[in-house]
């Protein structure tokens, strides 16, 4: 996938998995990328702007975590973990709500805060908590765990999506818990915590959720004791 705009030439390789996001910026040409994202650059491109990351700033609408590039040269992006890079064109007008661990990187027209609402409000109106506030013109580019998809949704229709996989949005997005019906519904459907969309708007969903991965992984590495009491039983046959 390539494109360009703003003094800017990108391409993206090695999808769906591997993904890295190329840049080649013009003299003066500005991006700017999460600190921490970038693989290599060229010796001309300079560097400037990393920024500590803070739950105080999270919750209090400051700006992310991130790094800015000034041409000429190229460099290299890549995201903390294997997954896809797809760039979004932002028209000026349109607000976009973006996953915490989803932003990667955008052009100098593009700005972007994380939701200043605060917790206890976040709670009570039922809204997405983690998640950031993009607004601008230009091109922001995204990132997933697995692949990405995309839906549009018509005016009325609604969705329901796993907060897990969520990625970016401009649909009205309200969280809630599932009822399946039943004192342990949520037990019954492994799917207590979603969003649910409501149209006009786009929503970019990943294959993968963090979570759910992460604890499969830990499954293996650190299996639940009944394992091993099965395991001294195989072994001491008794």
């Amino acid at each position: 996938m390539t494109g360009q705009i703003e003094g800017v030439q990108f391409r993206i390789n090695y999808r769906d998995s591997n993904s890295m996001l190329f840049l080649q910026l013009e003299p003066g040409a500005e991006v700017k990328a999460k600190s921490g994202s970038m693989v290599a650059m060229d010796a001309t491109v300079k560097i400037k702007g990393k920024l500590k990351f803070s739950v105080a700033k999270l919750l209090s609408g400051d700006k992310m975590s991130e790094s800015t590039f000034t041409g000429p040269g190229e460099v290299m992006i890549a995201p903390s973990t294997w997954g896809d890079i797809v760039p979004i064109y932002l028209d000026g007008h349109t607000q976009w709500s973006v996953g915490k661990d989803a932003y990667l990187a955008c052009t100098i027209g593009v700005t972007h805060k994380n939701k200043s609402q605060g917790v206890g409000k976040a709670l009570l109106s039922g809204e997405f908590l983690s998640a950031y506030n993009v607004i601008g013109a230009g091109i922001m580019w995204i990132t997933s765990l697995g692949a990405i998809y995309s839906r549009t949704l018509q005016p009325g229709e609604q969705w329901i999506v796993d907060k897990g996989h969520l990625v970016a949005w401009t649909a009205t997005c309200k969280d809630e818990d599932i009822d399946a019906g039943g004192l342990f519904s949520s037990m019954n459907t492994d799917e207590d915590s979603v969003c649910r969309f409501t149209g006009p708007g786009i929503v970019y969903i990943q294959t993968r959720n963090p979570e759910t991965l992460g604890g499969w992984i830990n499954d293996r590495v650190n299996p639940p004791d009944v394992y091993h009491k099965v395991n001294r039983v195989l072994v001491s046959g008794s």
